[in-house]
């Protein structure tokens, strides 16, 4: 796992900043990567021509297909754009793309649990209520945590009865702990089928989580739907996937209540406006946006960061 930042400097001297957000290949692929769609789509071009820049990525190679590794790279180098034009402008960007909606926007934690040796336990549960209660009274009122098992290559799968177990506990024992002050976010990593999911949701429903996150793996909404018409819980996916084209396919099969967008990835601020502004045509229960941002990366992360003169 790896985080990528990209700066580009105008002639002018404007430097903006984006982040790409593509974890398929190893930083130094993508470094090059990076360099090629700028050298062929953005180098010399005006940084406010977003929309076209868009495009001409997009349709790259004879594709007009969303791809992750291009639309991870295409959003780094639009949001680094973006950041140009608010710069030049002297505006924040949402002041340049409909202005300010909230005056505030409610934020999450994952749960980082840290044992006696300072490493992280992500299987503990003591040390889970623990670290909920302290995120609790720095004033959040969102936790998400994973205790049901890691991602791996093979799925989805059955869950075995001690994952199952484990799951219902931490809701069980964190519930207790923060009460009703904080909401509790239930993580997955697609690794179930659609009835292994079923059957987790089932033990969870009487904590009552905010979310269920994508419980089976992407791309498949029809599956994911069988889901969020089999339980209580809100099923909520996104950060995985790119562009409004794939979200258009969850939100038509009505498979999860909350979209959970990556602006590294789904193909910049520009697009993430656009899905926003599908949801009500689209379906009548409109679901929530939730925007990915990550902070505070663990130490064992690396990131690379470029600058690149347009």
């Amino acid at each position: 796992m790896y985080w990528i930042f990209v700066s580009l400097r105008t002639d002018c001297g404007i430097e903006g900043v984006g982040e790409v957000y593509a974890a398929s290949f190893h930083p130094t692929v993508m470094e090059k990567a990076i360099e090629d769609v700028f050298e062929r789509y953005l180098k010399g071009h005006d940084p406010h021509h977003v929309e076209r820049f868009f495009r001409e990525c997009y349709s790259s190679g004879f594709t007009q297909r969303p791809d992750l590794t291009m639309m991870g790279v295409v959003s780094g180098l639009e949001m680094a754009c973006w950041d140009i034009i608010g710069k030049a402008a002297g505006k924040p960007v949402y002041e340049l793309i409909g202005g300010k909606v909230n005056h505030k926007l409610r934020s999450y934690t994952y749960l980082y649990p840290e044992n006696s040796k300072g490493e992280y336990d992500y299987d503990n549960v003591e040390l889970a209520v623990e670290c909920a209660l302290q995120n609790k009274e720095r004033g959040f009122t969102a936790l998400k945590f994973d205790p049901a098992g890691p991602y791996t290559a093979y799925s989805g799968h059955q869950l075995s009865q001690n994952d199952l177990e484990k799951s219902a506990t931490f809701c069980e024992k964190i519930r207790e702990a923060v009460g009703n002050s904080c909401d509790l976010l239930f993580g997955t990593h697609g690794q179930m089928t659609p009835a292994a999911a079923i059957r987790l949701a089932k033990r969870l429903e009487p904590f009552d989580p905010l979310w269920f996150e994508e419980p089976v793996p992407p791309g498949q909404a029809e599956a994911m739907a069988q889901v969020a018409q089999a339980t209580s819980i809100p099923v909520a996916t996104g950060e995985r996937l790119t562009t409004k084209f794939e979200f258009h396919d969850v939100l038509k099969n009505r498979a999860a209540a909350i979209l959970q967008m990556n602006l590294g990835r789904v193909g910049g601020i520009l697009e993430g406006k656009k899905l926003r502004r599908w949801l009500k045509p689209i379906t009548a229960r409109s679901p929530r946006i939730c925007i990915t941002a990550r902070w505070e990366p663990p130490p064992a992360f690396s990131w690379q960061r470029r600058h690149l003169t347009s």
